[in-house]
């Protein structure tokens, strides 16, 4: 009788359990039933939101902490089972060093990588998107070029404008470096007047940005996972023993 009562507790128990779990994921997700990724050798990061630097943003922001990404991208360049990566881009920008900061490791990776603007790709995104080896954007996504700044008390105007001025040029370099655009065109689309409202600065919507050279090529998931698929294939060694005569 007692193995009986344990076993209809039990029974009883893991009933409650996967109820418990139904219920949850019918209030995260609105659904019952959450898709299954297999087990792949491409790994998903997501930036979403604003990136979030030294400061911590309000609780009704969405964002992204990049110190939360960088030990991911550490763990991603040490994981021999994944091979290669894709960036997921929705971002109105944010701390600038947290960004560089994230481009910088993105950019130092060994393994593929691609990236994929959707959505935008604005301000910080910008260093973030061309980061990676090849880089995608949807035709309706939009990235906005325009300089630095600041916001708040500023003290000492000069060298504050010299420190402004010497961030710039880390970001404009960096995006030079990792794109088709140069530094003369970048420049022109970060002071261009009368484009956006009430800022400095250019608003570039899909093809615009491959056009101008910020971005390899439009696109979505599929070319993205393909691209990264050929540059998996080409990376690898090749193993083919050669016949002997």
């Amino acid at each position: 009788m007692d193995t009986d009562d344990n076993e209809n507790q039990e029974e009883e128990e893991n009933g409650s359990n996967n109820a418990s779990s139904l219920v949850e994921k019918i209030q995260q997700l609105g659904q019952a039933n959450v898709p299954q990724a297999p087990d792949s050798n491409i790994h998903v990061l997501s930036i979403i939101g604003q990136v979030e630097g030294h400061l911590q943003l309000p609780p009704q922001n969405k964002t992204t902490k990049y110190e939360h990404l960088l030990p991911q991208l550490i763990a991603v360049e040490q994981n021999p089972k994944i091979e290669g990566l894709i960036i997921l881009l929705n971002t109105v920008g944010g701390d600038v060093e947290a960004g560089l900061a994230l481009a910088e490791m993105i950019a130092s990776m060994s393994k593929p990588t691609t990236s994929i603007v959707l959505g935008g790709g604005h301000s910080i995104g910008a260093p973030i998107a061309v980061a990676t080896d090849y880089s995608f954007i949807v035709p309706t996504a939009t990235m906005t070029i325009h300089p630095v700044r600041l916001t708040g008390l500023v003290i000492g105007v000069p060298q504050t404008f010299e420190y402004l001025d010497k961030m710039q040029e880390r970001v404009i370099q960096f995006i030079v470096d990792h794109s088709n655009i140069d530094s003369e065109q970048l420049k022109e689309l970060m002071f261009a007047k009368g484009n956006l409202t009430r800022d400095i600065g250019t608003n570039v919507v899909g093809r615009e940005a491959v056009e101008y050279g910020i971005i390899d090529e439009v696109g979505g998931v599929k070319e993205a996972i393909k691209k990264l698929n050929h540059m998996i294939q080409s990376s690898k060694p090749n193993l083919e023993e050669e016949g002997t005569a």
